[in-house]
């Protein structure tokens, strides 16, 4: 049986009180912890993610959701066609 990433999601989930914030750890995995900010990111699979959201939203700890939008990010960049090398670039190239 050959080894399979887990798509994952993260999600920022806002609180009320740093308190409650050990509750979150059965809904995903916690990465970070902001105490200043009063935030939690949490990564969650992909495919339970709109569920687990919805579950995080209804506690009575939490005061906001937030998608992380790195999966709609483009990640192959094309920078090559975008910037042009100058003659003075392309003589010290040769």
């Amino acid at each position: 049986m050959p080894f399979q990433i887990k798509q994952r999601q993260g999600v920022i989930v806002y609180l009320y009180h740093l308190k409650q914030s050990k509750i979150l750890r059965k809904y995903g995995t916690i990465m970070y912890v902001s105490r200043k900010m009063k935030y939690v990111v949490l990564y969650l699979d992909q495919d339970e993610a709109a569920e687990t959201i919805q579950k995080i939203v209804h506690l009575k700890f939490v005061k906001s959701v937030v998608e992380s939008p790195q999966a709609e990010i483009k990640k192959d960049s094309q920078t090559g066609s975008i910037y042009k090398m100058t003659e003075e670039d392309q003589d010290k190239n040769k």
